[in-house]
């Protein structure tokens, strides 16, 4: 018999984990298994010709909130045009209410409940010795037209499950991320998670996880996302593996999902040696509001948090990402403004603002009446108002979500967009309120933008809210420009000066001894290498004090020297119009 194991991914950098899992695990008992991973990008159709095209017996798919929809149509077309197949389905989206899904999809002949690898391989081998399967644990099925029910299950020791990955499959996932595991369960119940369906962690054994690791390291992958749901849930299995990736010589970023309360000192001192680009951090803050925390059983320490995340971002060699979840109970508009305002003040590399959905499985899902949730019936199941938030809040905090992405999350305007927060104020949800507002207005939510086309849109906006700093504005947009495009773009918009102290510039460029001074080994090549590498722009301000002391605008000619040879890096330069003499400072 022929065995299909399928998955939608939702995009095509991800890979599932799953799939792997199931096939080692299986691999004992069944030898003809074929993986195939898909995304939800794909045709229908063409996923349903490709896997026909394998004549399978049993065909098992994977189901998550990004898929399920595709995944179930996917499923009653392979019945139709392979009557006989086994059809099989898993993962968290059929796992809690299998007896809804069966009854509703009547080609469904099994699922797989809860952590697959034992109860998927001791079906395999039933239905290949035509052995009955009524015993199997974690399995819901048919018998005489009714759905037995089973309960969702967990592999109590996990370093039974066998490594997923060999050697064939790294050259598949080269331009993939790869994810990887060294524990399962989560310490806490938030109960907006499917972890607050199960309770415990179960971690693989440290010299097993090195292995396994040192594997992703020879072979030089991109990325390695850990889906540990807390990381650093145990000191004594984290910290070593935070050492021992360390002390690696790769170019492999590893990323992690982390309780940054739970660090302690000696961590902290630990990471601040890293090397640069080693780790990156995903750090789940979800709201600040404690009568929020408390209703979704989920503890922050808030003055270590922000001790924590302020230490970490001012190491600069750990990416930094943090989350707010907006649709919270007890959490209207003004504390979500709250929350941002708490967690922007940290300045992450990343926050993410994602909407609540109401996970088959999550104890919040159980109590959506009592708290007035209206959401999506269908999957992702995105909540769209409850007792403290209208669907109209809902709708602009969304346009809010899609513009901070572009303007925050792109890492585009971290000078202009510090300089706007504080000439409004200081608080930072109310100018992102305003410009979604405008946003809005001129209809940019409902279309594409190109990067040139941003630089325009907030220069528009300052014409119209910061019209007497309209100016300012425009030298921090060229900054940020200059510093986040390195070079790439030059928006028309801004007003550069190319042509102004030219005799200056090009003397500059044709004195090594004065160029010294800011460029070790610097020596001229041709025009057109100087131009690639470098770039002096005069500002009307001097925006090097202002980012010394915030807040702090001194209007007077400031040239910089951007050099991209190989990051970006800033150099102020005084240069008298004679070059009689030249100063710096790095």
């Amino acid at each position: 018999m022929k065995v299909v194991l399928a998955t939608l991914n939702a995009k095509y950098i991800h890979s599932s984990l799953a799939l792997k899992y199931l096939k080692v695990a299986c691999s004992s008992v069944h030898s003809d298994i074929v993986m195939k991973e898909y995304t939800i990008n794909n045709e229908v159709l063409e996923i349903l010709s490709d896997i026909y095209s394998e004549q399978p017996d049993i065909i098992g798919l994977s189901c998550y909130i990004w898929n399920i929809d595709m995944t179930l149509k996917l499923a009653g077309l392979l019945k139709k045009v392979l009557p006989r197949v086994v059809v099989i389905l898993g993962g968290p989206e059929v796992s809690y209410d299998p007896l809804e899904v069966m009854q509703k999809n009547l080609f469904i002949d099994y699922i797989v409940q809860g952590e697959g690898e034992n109860t998927f391989r001791t079906l395999l081998a039933a239905l290949l010795s035509h052995a009955p399967v009524n015993t199997i644990e974690g399995l819901s099925f048919r018998h005489k037209g009714e759905v037995v029910v089973g309960k969702p299950q967990i592999v109590g020791d996990v370093n039974t499950i066998p490594f997923p990955y060999c050697e064939k499959d790294i050259e598949g996932l080269k331009d993939k991320i790869i994810y990887y595991e060294s524990a399962r369960g989560c310490p806490f119940s938030c109960q907006y998670c499917l972890s607050s369906a199960t309770s415990g962690v179960r971690f693989f054994n440290l010299e097993r996880v090195y292995r396994e690791l040192e594997f992703f390291i020879k072979h030089n992958v991109r990325q390695v996302k850990f889906v540990d749901r807390t990381f650093n849930a145990r000191k004594e299995h984290y910290l070593p593996i935070l050492r021992f990736l360390a002390k690696q010589e790769c170019r492999t970023n590893f990323h992690f999902e982390i309780a940054v309360d739970l660090l302690d000192e000696e961590v902290l001192t630990f990471l601040r040696e890293v090397p640069v680009g080693r780790f990156q951090f995903e750090i789940g803050i979800q709201s600040t509001n404690q009568q929020t925390l408390d209703k979704i059983s989920r503890h922050n320490n808030w003055p270590k948090i922000v001790d924590h995340v302020t230490r970490i971002v001012s190491y600069n060699n750990i990416h930094v990402h943090l989350d707010l979840i907006i649709g919270l109970p007890y959490e209207n508009v003004t504390l979500f403004g709250q929350s941002f305002n708490d967690v922007y003040q940290l300045q992450p590399h990343m926050l993410q603002i994602g909407f609540l959905k109401m996970l088959k499985g999550a104890g919040l899902r159980n109590i959506a009446d009592q708290c007035g949730y209206v959401f999506v019936d269908d999957a992702p199941y995105e909540v769209l108002a409850n007792e403290w938030l209208t669907y109209g809040e809902v709708r602009k905090l969304k346009i809010l979500e899609d513009v901070f992405n572009q303007v925050y999350n792109t890492g585009r305007f971290r000078y202009t967009l510090d300089l706007l927060i504080r000439l409004q104020g200081g608080n930072a949800f109310h100018f992102y309120q305003k410009l979604s507002t405008y946003w809005e207005e001129k209809q940019l939510h409902i279309i594409a933008h190109s990067a040139k086309s941003l630089y325009q849109y907030l220069l528009d906006f300052c014409r119209i809210y910061y019209l007497d700093k309209l100016t300012i504005c425009q030298e921090f947009l060229k900054f940020d420009a200059l510093m986040s495009e390195k070079g790439s773009i030059q928006p028309e918009c801004l007003t550069w000066n190319q042509d102004v102290w030219m005799e200056e510039k090009n003397e500059f460029w044709r004195n090594p001894n004065i160029a010294r001074h800011y460029i070790p080994n610097y020596s001229f090549t041709t025009w057109r290498d100087i131009k690639k590498k470098y770039r002096i722009e005069v500002f009307s301000i001097d925006i090097l004090e202002y980012l010394k002391q915030p807040g702090k605008i001194v209007e007077k000619d400031t040239p910089i020297l951007f050099s991209y040879s190989q990051e970006a890096t800033m150099y102020q330069l005084i240069i008298d119009r004679d070059f009689g003499k030249v100063e710096g400072r790095n």
